[in-house]
């Protein structure tokens, strides 16, 4: 680290700590449940047409509105969480995106029941309920291969010395800091567009093209330091897998959930193979992996 990048690691350092602090995520979950809750009493309000014009004309009447806006916030939070997971592994960032991959899909199971009349009655909405369950079903396919993508990743071995990995981990650090401000960017300019009554876009979906980027870019700065072919195999095979989570979500309901499960199924099948076939530094003096103590 130099004069320039210490405080800008210093900065990602300090905005990591107070995300991942005990107490914010006490009142995150806190502020989740009261947005949840008026939400809710404004549509209901406003279905009644109990609310001034200036506000009815913001607020939808649907009552499911209410669950796929506080969806859309935890997805927020989890995009967050993601940009704070950069700086770890490759394999394990990659996991978060699959895990926003699984929630979006269940957002979008969610945003069907704004289609339904309510009460629920699904008769004459058998389309609607195919897409739901499809999209359902996506999201619990994604799930479960996460359960074997991270039992994949348990004996992963360790790539680096500890002195380069830091420096790896500075690096990663300063481009997930630019990462969060472009989210954040992202994210107001979306607001002030609905804001002011203007056609606004999807930010997680233009948020992973980000993150397309973001992939190539760490997969060259670790080419650096880890210039061996199964590594840049390796890194730049979980990068495709962004770009097939980014195909996943501008696609139609079924082609979504089958092109994101086959991104899982391939991610899942590199770490199967880059953990069994390949070591990118010698692990002589390593301990042999243990399973945990309830699999013994």
């Amino acid at each position: 680290m130099n004069a320039l990048t210490r405080p800008l690691i210093s900065v990602f350092d300090r905005l990591q700590a107070f995300a991942e602090a005990e107490p914010t995520r006490r009142y995150v979950g806190k502020a989740l449940i009261f947005y949840f809750l008026a939400a809710l009493a404004l549509i209901e309000l406003n279905s009644l047409g109990w609310l001034p014009r200036f506000l009815a004309e913001n607020i939808s009447t649907n009552r499911f509105a209410a669950v796929t806006q506080t969806f859309t916030l935890v997805l927020v939070l989890e995009v967050v969480g993601l940009v704070f997971s950069l700086p770890k592994s490759t394999s394990k960032s990659v996991g978060k995106q699959f895990e926003i991959l699984a929630l979006i899909l269940l957002r979008n199971a969610f945003k069907e029941l704004t289609n339904l009349p309510f009460p629920i009655d699904i008769v004459g909405h058998t389309d609607v309920l195919i897409r739901l369950a499809t999209d359902g079903a996506g999201a619990l396919a994604v799930f479960v291969l996460l359960g074997a993508y991270k039992h994949a990743q348990r004996c992963a071995p360790k790539h680096l010395a500890p002195d380069i990995l830091e420096k790896f981990i500075a690096s990663k650090k300063l481009v997930a800091l630019i990462v969060l401000g472009s989210f954040l960017c992202m994210g107001m300019y979306n607001a002030s567009l609905i804001v002011r009554g203007l056609p606004h876009f999807d930010v997680f979906h233009d948020f992973y093209t980000v993150l397309i980027f973001t992939d190539i870019l760490i997969v060259l700065i670790a080419q650096r330091y880890m210039p061996e072919f199964h590594a840049i195999f390796r890194n730049s095979g979980f990068a495709l897998s962004t770009l097939f989570i980014r195909m996943a979500l501008t696609a139609e309901t079924t082609l979504s959930v089958i092109v994101g499960v086959g991104a899982m199924l391939f991610a899942v099948c590199l770490t199967y193979a880059s953990n069994r076939f390949y070591t990118i530094t010698a692990r002589t003096f390593e301990p042999p992996c243990q399973l945990p103590a309830s699999r013994k």
